[in-house]
C-alpha cells in the first residue's frame, strides 16, 4: 500500500506528463511544421475564382446580391480556396487569401449595399418626457418608503 504523500507528488508528475504530451500534439492535435508556400498558393487561388466565376454565370446578375440564389457556389468557393491554402501549407484565412477573396467580392458584388436603417434621437421634448418619468418615479418611490418607515406605527 503506497503512503498517502507518494500519491501527491505522483500527480503533478502525471498532469505534466499529460500537459507534454499535449504540447507536442500526441494528444490529437496535428502541428503545422512546413512554411507556407505563399507563391504556390497565389499561383493556385485563381483556379478557385475562375470556378466560381463560371459558376456564377448561371445566376442572373440581378441576383447577385441576393445569397440564397449562389450559396452553393460561393461554399465551393470558400472550400477551394481553403484547400488550396491547406495544400500551400498555408493557415486560412490569411492576409493574402483574404486580398484574393477581397477581390472577388468586388467583381461580383460591389453593386451590392446594405440598406441600412438610419436611426435618429426622438425629438427633445420627447426624449426629456422618457428620461424624467423613470427618475420621478423612482423619487416617488424612495419617498414613499422612506415615509413609511417613520410611520411604522399605523401600519401595524
Amino acid at each position: 500500500m503506497e503512503a498517502p504523500g507518494c500519491r501527491r507528488t505522483q500527480l503533478p508528475v502525471l498532469l505534466l506528463w499529460v500537459n507534454g504530451l499535449m504540447t507536442l500534439g500526441l494528444a490529437g492535435a496535428r502541428q503545422q511544421t512546413n512554411l507556407c508556400n505563399e507563391s504556390l498558393m497565389l499561383e493556385k487561388l485563381p483556379a478557385c475564382g475562375k470556378s466560381f466565376e463560371e459558376m456564377m454565370k448561371k445566376v442572373d446578375s440581378k441576383k447577385w446580391c441576393n445569397l440564397t440564389e449562389f450559396i452553393m457556389y460561393y461554399d465551393n468557393f470558400t472550400q477551394c480556396t481553403e484547400r488550396e491554402a491547406n495544400n500551400a501549407s498555408c493557415f486560412w484565412p490569411n492576409p493574402l487569401a483574404e486580398g484574393f477573396i477581397t477581390g472577388i467580392h468586388k467583381q461580383f458584388f460591389s453593386n451590392c449595399t446594405s440598406e441600412k436603417v438610419h436611426w435618429e434621437d426622438p425629438p427633445d421634448e420627447i426624449l426629456v418626457t422618457l428620461i424624467l418619468i423613470p427618475v420621478m418615479l423612482t423619487c416617488a418611490m424612495i419617498t414613499l418608503v422612506v415615509w413609511c418607515s417613520k410611520r411604522s406605527d399605523i401600519l401595524v
